[in-house]
């Protein structure tokens, strides 16, 4: 028997139906006649969205789970969660399970907010006399003392959320199952929904994040998970995992950067650091590139670097009258913000009225070597990779 908290994924497939027809009779016979016909269907009647899941959790692991859209994330925590279940393979828990799957799950429109909490609470199997404990805590939490009598149906969708992860993260459950429904929320409350889970996870309970801010699945979890095209195409130490993920979306970004459009075109890009070597951080940097325009254009052009993304973690702008043909332009950094890693550079230009004249696109890799940022306390969230040079002094 597996120990309290624990999950085990054996060997795990998912499939669903890809179209399921519209249910007339005229549909019906000429899929009969087809059929007669011996005429083999076009499309593939299934999609499989898990292919081959194998992993296993211990108890008080946190565990962050990545991959693009459609990669089979939540299809696995509803199979974990056990509100679907697979095609074949084997999936095992032990112990209470906390999930919120979506931004209402588990939350009934009809029943208001005290209503829902005693009934999670009773399906979690937890006594009424130990929930009316914890219910002043949930509702603080949830910062809806002005709103618990009332039907969760006049809740906005941030409401909801709060109550939802409220209840899931204050009944003590011993595996907590969160997908990216925090996205919902402010800051404010992200940043308690983090403080929570850490004082969850020092409980000694199990967590599986589902998110796409990679900042916030670093600052929680020790391992991580990468879904691709529903298999499992990474597992180990969260930073390895992001670091691959990232890779990845590093690559398709530059695939898409081989060629620049619009009327304002960036040719020929070059980065170097000091004596033409590999820029380093907090280092001068120089970028340089052929700007080839259409038309005598006065423009600003912007240029700045992200982690794969089109949110920039920095942004220079830089305001000229660029002639027609080809111009050769450069910006020089005295020092280099950015820690070690690989980024991506990004590039637009726009004309007056913000009229624009080449769309924000990438345009080319920086790979910067040197030093590393420091770590970040406990579930805190580190909103760019920005180093910042200092040294500490004791009296």
């Amino acid at each position: 028997m597996l120990p309290e908290g624990s999950i085990r994924v054996e060997h795990a497939w998912k499939r669903f139906r890809t179209y399921r027809g519209r249910r007339l009779l005229r549909d019906r016979v000429e899929n009969r006649v087809a059929k007669l016909r011996g005429k083999v269907p076009r499309h593939n009647p299934w999609r499989w969205v898990l292919r081959d899941i194998d992993f296993e959790i211990t108890p008080g692991e946190a565990v962050g789970l990545v991959g693009v859209n459609g990669s089979g994330k939540s299809t696995l925590l509803k199979i974990i969660s056990q509100v679907m279940f697979p095609h074949s393979g084997r999936i095992e828990t032990n112990g209470r399970v906390g999930a919120l799957l979506e931004v209402s799950s588990g939350i009934h429109n009809d029943l208001t907010g005290r209503e829902n909490i005693a009934v999670y609470g009773s399906l979690l199997g937890i006594s009424r006399r130990d929930v009316a404990l914890r219910f002043d805590d949930i509702v603080a939490f949830a910062e809806l003392e002005r709103a618990i009598d009332q039907q969760v149906k006049f809740y906005s969708s941030g409401m909801k959320m709060r109550l939802g992860f409220s209840i899931a993260a204050f009944l003590e459950p011993r595996i907590l199952l969160v997908d990216e429904v925090l996205a919902v929320g402010d800051s404010a409350f992200q940043q308690k929904c983090l403080d929570r889970m850490r004082d969850v996870l020092t409980s000694g309970a199990t967590l599986i994040l589902v998110s796409h801010d990679l900042a916030s699945i670093g600052a929680v979890a020790q391992r991580g998970l990468w879904l691709s095209d529903g298999r499992l195409a990474a597992d180990g130490p969260i930073d390895y995992v992001l670091g691959e993920y990232r890779h990845k979306i590093e690559a398709i970004t530059e695939a898409r950067s081989l060629e620049t459009v619009g009327r304002i075109q960036v040719r020929d890009l070059r980065v170097e650091g000091p004596d033409g070597r590999i820029p380093a951080a907090n280092e001068p940097c120089r970028i340089s590139f052929t700007a080839v325009s259409d038309f005598d254009h006065r423009c600003s052009l912007f240029i700045g670097a992200s982690q794969g993304t089109s949110t920039p973690i920095w942004v220079k702008r830089f305001v000229t009258v660029l002639p027609t043909g080809e111009s050769r332009v450069t910006l020089a950094l005295p020092r280099l913000p950015l820690p070690f890693g690989n980024y991506t550079l990004y590039f637009g230009a726009f004309g007056r009225g913000r009229a624009e004249l080449s769309p924000w696109q990438p345009v080319g890799q920086l790979s910067v070597t040197g030093l590393k940022m420091d770590p970040t306390p406990p579930a805190i969230v580190r909103l760019a990779p920005y180093y910042v040079d200092g040294t500490w002094t004791l009296e």
